[in-house]
């Protein structure tokens, strides 16, 4: 399936608890202030590959923990992204998304354009829009305060956002 990416950070250690395939994928509605990937704004720019190509990646690489779906805006790709997830969970991998959208509006709207689907196969979502006047160093994984670190299996479970720490 084809998606379209900015890029990819075969091992990171900054987008989610140890060493992880990190997959930036191309579009982004939310123009955040800020925003520490602009260039992922441009729904027409990166390039575009294959769940399948960046899955042989992933494979290749036998030390990663996770992998992070990052953007641009993940969940304008939810569809290849959940399906490139489904391969993922079966490597044994856990998945974290960032999102600009909150728990809530995505799961509000989890039956359009394959939102319940990516939030299934995400094991912990941070969201939340960056906002530059909550720009915090000290919190792990997150730009800025508002933004959560969220259980996505338990919070969809219970209907609502249940927060964890990475």
């Amino acid at each position: 399936m084809n998606i379209r990416i900015a890029g990819t950070v075969n091992d990171s250690i900054v987008d989610g608890p140890g060493i992880r395939f990190s997959i930036f994928v191309q579009g982004c509605p939310h123009n955040c202030e800020g925003c520490h990937n602009p260039q992922t704004h441009d729904f027409n720019g990166g390039t575009v590959t294959t769940t399948e190509e960046l899955l042989e990646k992933i494979k290749s690489n036998p030390l990663l923990d996770g992998v992070t779906f990052s953007g641009g805006e993940p969940f304008f790709q939810a569809e290849a992204l959940a399906a490139l997830g489904t391969e993922i969970k079966k490597l044994g991998l856990n998945i974290i998304t960032y999102t600009g959208y909150t728990f809530e509006q995505l799961y509000e709207n989890r039956g359009k354009n394959h939102w319940n689907e990516l939030l299934s196969v995400t094991d912990y979502l941070i969201d939340g829009p960056f906002i530059l006047a909550q720009k915090d160093w000290e919190i792990k994984f997150r730009g800025s305060s508002n933004q959560r670190y969220i259980d996505c299996g338990k919070s969809l479970a219970a209907g609502r956002a249940v927060e964890t720490e990475p």
